[in-house]
């Protein structure tokens, strides 16, 4: 996709939701739809959906994440091939204490190609529940 057909993140300003109705979608909705292959579904989303948006330094994922209602993103340590990130918010506390099925693979495939075009390098994302501290722990692997 070409820079001048990508989406301005400030144009994620103009959308307004509180997030039940999407959490519905997504929890109830998209994993009937998907079936069995809705986890690599959802990473495959993410990865199309930050290709979709101008993103150019690691302020805007950071930025992305809260304007998504995803949560607060924080960068905690980078390595030589490796980025970790935690993710938290209230937002994250009210999808893993929920009776919904909730998973951070959309997320994930956000993250590995919002990664991927700022570093310019191919890049893969995993991702940790902790349901003790309410906490997602995302690791971004990199090649040079």
């Amino acid at each position: 996709m070409s820079k001048e057909n990508k989406v301005a993140i400030s144009q994620l300003d103009e959308l307004n939701t509180n997030g039940a109705g999407y959490d519905v979608l997504r929890y109830v909705g998209l994993p009937e739809l998907l079936g069995n292959e809705a986890d690599a579904l959802l990473y495959f989303m993410g990865r199309n959906i930050a290709r979709k948006l101008d993103i150019a330094e690691m302020d805007d994922i950071l930025n992305c994440f809260d304007k998504l209602g995803w949560g607060k993103l924080e960068l905690v340590k980078q390595k030589k091939n490796q980025m970790v990130f935690h993710l938290m918010s209230d937002a994250v506390v009210y999808r893993l204490k929920s009776e919904l099925n909730t998973e951070f693979r959309l997320e994930a495939g956000f993250l590995a190609e919002a990664i991927q075009s700022i570093q310019n390098m191919e890049c893969e994302c995993t991702e940790e529940i902790n349901t003790r501290i309410y906490q997602v722990q995302f690791n971004v692997y990199y090649s040079k």
